[in-house]
């Protein structure tokens, strides 16, 4: 059965699934509940769906959607409706009744081929009129994008990427090639696309099926964190992806290395297979740091255990043996590893070191992968310290490349570059960042290497620590003032395998709390109650800039997604003086607070008379104000103005919780963390771990013993299979379609081979 009819409101929407619950105003059947997934869908949109009568035992009846097709308005009223909907920038209610009024049955003529006759609406200059148009064009084609995505079983999230990337040509596009999405869509499912491509007429053997068939195989290893893959493991997952023999999917391969696509690299008699961009990455990235560290030193300072010493006088501070360790290697060798946990002293190193230099007149520059990181290490030091993309001066990255080999970096202007949170570093960053330092330059890391890994493929600072090559200074021992915090204490017990210290010494500060529960619905009852008004037993906490839920996982009752919304309705709350845009089931609100989701080089910021680019993942904000007719969302991130479009709102997240991957890199004074049951991946000892060390004042864990147990347990983190391997452990055949192509454990960057 079909309906037509126009979306009076929508009831609900699932961010994840699209799973919809709407009213539709239809000429046949009145107002009618329709159910099902309706992505895109808006209030005024003109739909035509598909399905059949259900009747729920609660709700009565309602239409069941299939599948659906967007219309375009085909009434007056319709048609202002829909552009009174805010579908269409800079048009609200009032314009929406001007424009009708003024141009009737040829609205949408005007708009779409003579936009500057709009500028006769007061209000409507002639740049807004190009936008109208543009505004409108872009959301009908993204209409067509979304409707072919569907028919192919691809999700229509996906279709605003898809527009921009091949503009209005963008069906024609993929019905030429549609294995031209795995380039494109990040984690994609090649059978869905295979399928279509199929039943368009692609042959079973074709070249293209064949050969994206082999780099999508390689790319799900990176999306695990790898970068190359056992051969024959590939070629064992490839076969049984495409129903192909091995032979013929070898003849291809070796096309691909003929053609410069993969790199085939024989060791330890075993074939490796490489996307060829991540293989010479990774090549670069050994042999700049060989070469760096190779370089004459010409940034040694002459005596320095007499200059180190009237620091320490001036400062008051008495330096470790371990600590001195680390700033007279930094001294002797031009690149330098100093890991450690909490409270080992490597801040107290990095202060001393920028003072050592600053005082023989050489530049230092700081620098961390993220905003929040760069933030810490300023506070820490009271020295400016830069996001890498920022120091980097990175332009804007095409995001459908992992790493782009026409990027220009800026070269770093500096004697000394030192560089906190390394483990967060991945393949392509590392590489940018080797690219901009000059030999010559002295080239400090530091990080904790036991954290959670990087997001993207690679595994930089473990590979580097475990190559031997480069010098590494190993801090362990806790200092006395930290050793007073029992959340430095809990981070190395559980680092170490052992359970929390259970001692109430008066000597210990009580800034340490494991509240014990199982059931789910009680921690976050719990969780709730004390972001709200239970810390004040504590210390007068400001929730919004204090105070961070922490969560291994988003999904789940315990999750970020089910705590963000509980937490936004408890202390802001829908308000008439407050405005809020409606993004499917998540509503941005004045006065939320969110964080950037991932990086975005290009968009504006202000910051008094100031005026700069670019806002990074990671980064956090309030929502100051949302205009419904401007379309646009106002964040202060510290100071910075940022203005989003609404079809921009895809960038930004609640952050009242937030998991502890998008933690890490960051201190908060106060951290809730509940921890429930969830996916064993996400229950492992690093990440309790990383959670722990990301408190500073006080720390409050909610959740089962046993489930904790098990964290500190479960040390099965994938090794990361990166190049130069010297040592291998054990090897598992894939089982699954998705599964990660090779499970083997390496140790790596042998750059001695070089």
């Amino acid at each position: 059965m079909e309906l037509e009819g126009q979306i009076e409101t929508i009831i609900y929407y699932n961010e994840i699934n699209s799973y919809t619950i709407a009213k539709l105003h239809t000429e046949s059947a009145g107002e009618m509940t329709i159910v099902g997934y309706l992505p895109f869908v808006n209030v005024g949109d003109s739909l035509t769906v598909y399905g059949e009568y259900v009747t729920h035992k609660d709700y009565g009846k309602q239409f069941k959607v299939d599948t659906f097709k967007k219309n375009m308005p085909e009434t007056l009223e319709a048609l202002e409706k829909y552009l009174a909907s805010g579908n269409v920038k800079w048009i609200g209610p009032k314009t929406a009744k001007k424009i009708i009024k003024e141009f009737g049955d040829d609205t949408i003529k005007v708009i779409e081929n003579t936009p500057e006759k709009l500028a006769v609406i007061k209000g409507i200059t002639e740049e807004k009129a190009l936008e109208i148009s543009a505004s409108f064009i872009e959301s009908r084609e993204l209409w067509k994008i979304v409707s072919f995505l569907d028919e192919i079983g691809i999700s229509s999230s996906y279709a605003k990427k898809v527009y921009d990337i091949f503009g209005i040509n963008a069906v024609e596009e993929i019905k030429s090639d549609p294995y031209k999405l795995i380039d494109i869509v990040r984690g994609i499912n090649f059978k869905t696309i295979d399928e279509a491509a199929l039943k368009i007429g692609i042959n079973n053997d074709d070249e293209q099926r064949i050969m994206y068939g082999i780099k999508y195989g390689l790319l799900l290893a990176t999306y695990n964190g790898h970068t190359c893959v056992i051969k024959n493991n590939l070629l064992d997952f490839v076969s049984t992806l495409l129903q192909i023999s091995e032979s013929t999917i070898n003849e291809f391969l070796n096309q691909m290395k003929v053609k410069g696509i993969v790199v085939i690299e024989e060791r330890d008699e075993e074939e490796w297979v490489y996307l060829t961009e991540y293989y010479e990455a990774e090549v670069f990235i050994a042999g700049k740091l060989i070469r760096l560290d190779n370089v004459k030193n010409r940034k040694h300072i002459a005596n320095i255990e007499e200059k180190l010493q009237k620091i320490e006088k001036i400062n008051k501070i008495e330096l470790s043996d371990k600590q001195r360790e680390g700033i007279f290697a930094v001294n002797e060798n031009n690149v330098c590893v100093i890991t450690g946990g909490p409270g080992t002293g490597k801040t107290t190193i990095i202060k001393s070191i920028i003072e050592l230099y600053k005082r023989e007149l050489k530049k230092v520059v700081l620098c961390a992968p993220t905003g929040r990181a760069a933030k810490k290490m300023t506070e820490t030091t009271g020295e400016d310290a830069k996001t890498l993309h920022r120091l980097l001066q990175i332009s804007k990255i095409n995001d459908t490349k992992y790493i782009n080999e026409d990027i220009k970096i800026e070269p770093i202007d500096a004697d000394v570059v030192i560089v906190d949170e390394t483990s967060m570093i991945d393949l392509a960053l590392m590489k940018y960042l080797l690219m901009a330092v000059y030999e010559g330059t002295k080239l400090v890391l530091v990080g904790d290497v036991d954290q959670l890994p990087s997001v993207g493929p690679g595994s930089i600072l473990k590979d580097i620590i475990a190559s031997g090559r480069i010098k590494v200074i190993v801090l362990d021992k806790i200092f006395r003032q930290a050793a007073r915090s029992k959340i430095i204490l809990n981070a190395h017990r559980v680092n170490s395998g052992k359970y929390f210290i259970e001692e109430k010494s008066e000597e210990l500060k009580k800034d340490f709390f494991f509240v014990q529960e199982a059931n789910q619905e009680r921690i976050l009852n719990f969780v709730l109650s004390l972001y709200k008004d239970g810390l004040k037993k504590f210390e007068e906490y400001n929730s919004f800039r204090s105070v961070q839920i922490i969560t291994p996982s988003k999904k789940g009752e315990v999750g970020t997604r089910e705590i963000n919304k509980k937490i936004q309705e408890l202390i802001n709350p829908k308000d008439k003086d407050k405005k809020e845009k409606a993004i499917g089931a998540t509503i941005f609100r004045e006065g939320d607070t969110v964080m950037q989701m991932k990086n975005n080089y290009d968009i504006e910021w202000e910051q008094g008379d100031n005026i700069g680019t670019g806002i990074f993942n990671g980064e956090m904000g309030t929502i100051t104000s949302i205009s419904t007719i401007s379309e646009t969302v106002e964040v202060d991130y510290d100071g910075k103005t940022v203005e989003y479009t609404f079809s921009d709102l895809d960038q930004i997240e609640h952050s009242y919780a937030i998991t502890v991957h998008k933690s890490q890199g960051s201190e908060f004074d106060v951290v809730i963390l509940p921890v429930v049951r969830t996916a064993p991946m996400l229950l492992t000892r690093n990440l309790l771990y990383t959670a722990i060390t990301r408190a500073k004042k006080l720390l409050i864990i909610v959740g089962s013993k046993d489930v904790i147990q098990f964290m500190i347990r479960n040390t099965d983190a994938k090794v990361r299979n990166t190049r130069t391997t010297i040592q291998t452990r054990r090897n598992l055949k894939l089982r699954s379609f998705g599964t990660v192509l090779n499970d083997r454990k390496y140790l790596i960057f042998n750059f001695k081979i070089f």
